[in-house]
C-alpha cells in the first residue's frame, strides 16, 4: 500500500510539475506576442517620427522629428528648426512637447510614448523627465549628446524625480541614413563652395 501511495505521490508531482511548465510557456507565448505588438507599434509611430524629420530636412534643418501618443494617438508633432526659427529651443522634442501639453491641457504627459529619430540631447531629455513621459522610443543613437543611455542617462535615472522607459535602435537604418544622407549633403555643399 505504501509504495502504491508513492507511486500517486509522485505521479500527482509529475502532473502538478507538466501543469505549471504549460502554464509558463503559456505566460511567455503571451507575453512574446505583447512584445511583438509593442514592437509593430514602435515602429508604426517611428514612421510618423521619421515623415517629421523630413520636413525638417525639407527646411535644410538636421532631419529630426518626433512624435508623442497618447491611447493610440498622436497628440504631439515636432521637427528640428533651430535655424529657421534663429533659437536652440527649438529642437523636435521641445516642440512636440509644447504641442501635446497643449492637446491634454496640462504640462504632465503621464501615460505618453515619445518617438523621435535621434536619441535626446541633454536639454530634451531634461524635458521629457520634467513633463514625465512613460516611454521613451529612439531611432539613432547620439554620440555626441545622447542622454537616454549612450552618454548620460537623464531619462531613466534612478536619482531623479521620474523614470522614463527607454528603447532604443526602432528603425535604427532608416534614420541614421536620414541623418547621413543629410551630413553627406552638406559636406559636399562645402566643397563645392571652396572650389
Amino acid at each position: 500500500m505504501d509504495s502504491e501511495q508513492k507511486l500517486t505521490q509522485a505521479q500527482y508531482k509529475e502532473i502538478a510539475y507538466q501543469k505549471r511548465m504549460k502554464k509558463r510557456a503559456q505566460q511567455e507565448a503571451e507575453r512574446e506576442k505583447e512584445r511583438q505588438r509593442q514592437l509593430e507599434e514602435d515602429e508604426h509611430f517611428m514612421h510618423e517620427a521619421i515623415l517629421q524629420a523630413k520636413k525638417a530636412g525639407h527646411l535644410l534643418e538636421v532631419p529630426i522629428g518626433c512624435v508623442i501618443v497618447k491611447d493610440g494617438v498622436v497628440i504631439g508633432r515636432g521637427y528640428n528648426r533651430r535655424n529657421t526659427d534663429k533659437s536652440t529651443l527649438s529642437h523636435a522634442e521641445i516642440r512636440a512637447i509644447r504641442k501635446a501639453a497643449k492637446a491634454v491641457g496640462d504640462w504632465r504627459l503621464d501615460g505618453c510614448t515619445l518617438y523621435v529619430t535621434l536619441e535626446p540631447c541633454p536639454m530634451c531629455a531634461g524635458a521629457i523627465e520634467q513633463a514625465r513621459i512613460d516611454r521613451v522610443v529612439y531611432g539613432a543613437p547620439s554620440d555626441k549628446s545622447g542622454c537616454a543611455g549612450t552618454l548620460l542617462n537623464v531619462v531613466d535615472n534612478p536619482k531623479l524625480m521620474h523614470r522614463s522607459e527607454v528603447v532604443g535602435g526602432v528603425l535604427l537604418s532608416e534614420c541614421e541614413g536620414l541623418l547621413k544622407s543629410y551630413f553627406q549633403r552638406l559636406r559636399e555643399g562645402r566643397s563645392e563652395r571652396k572650389q
